[in-house]
């Protein structure tokens, strides 16, 4: 019986790749160059290196579509935390909207309606949606109209503060609204 050749991976491993090309990565013959304390232009791809080596950055190709590509003189370290450093505060920055829920009966009483609605617009005023809904349990559920006029009556007291999203509708034992914050200057 003949042996069987062992069989080649399939596939090569990637070797994590920098986001730009660096210094001898840059295949172009001409770059233009751009940095502190140099004459912006168009030099050879030997020259622009040895400018970078001379200043103790690196030469980082920024716009490799371009004709020729523009390479600039920067600490490639320090580009990259600045970098991460500003994705980070622009993350934090952006608000993640929450769905805040509030549960009501269909027998639920004033003073517990008037309580939930105050929360309710605070958490709309903080840009939060609102999910409220009316809880069947048991034989209650034959009285779906008081639900339905329970959350009418909810939206009415909540319309300054934010918008229905659609009417009253049943899911299993509940019956379910929800409420979008307003947009801040639209009245």
């Amino acid at each position: 019986m003949q042996k069987r050749p062992k069989a080649k991976p399939f596939f090569k491993p990637r070797l994590p790749q920098n986001e730009h090309r660096l210094n001898n990565e840059i295949t172009a013959l001409q770059v233009r160059v751009i940095g502190e304390n140099i004459e912006p232009g168009i030099y050879p791809i030997a020259e622009a290196i040895k400018m970078a080596q001379a200043q103790e950055v690196d030469l980082v190709e920024i716009s490799p579509n371009a004709v020729p590509p523009v390479c600039k003189l920067i600490d490639y370290k320090k580009f990259l935390y600045e970098k991460k450093k500003k994705d980070k505060e622009q993350k934090a920055k952006a608000k993640q909207s929450e769905v805040k829920e509030i549960r009501f009966t269909p027998n639920t009483d004033d003073h517990d309606f008037d309580f939930k609605a105050k929360h309710a617009e605070k958490f709309l005023q903080e840009g939060n949606k609102v999910k409220c809904y009316v809880q069947f349990k048991g034989r209650a559920i034959m009285f779906q109209e008081r639900g339905e006029l329970l959350l009418l009556k909810f939206a009415e007291r909540l319309a300054e503060f934010g918008g229905l999203e659609s009417m009253p509708k049943m899911e299993g034992k509940r019956m379910l609204v929800i409420f979008s914050p307003k947009k801040k200057g639209a009245k």
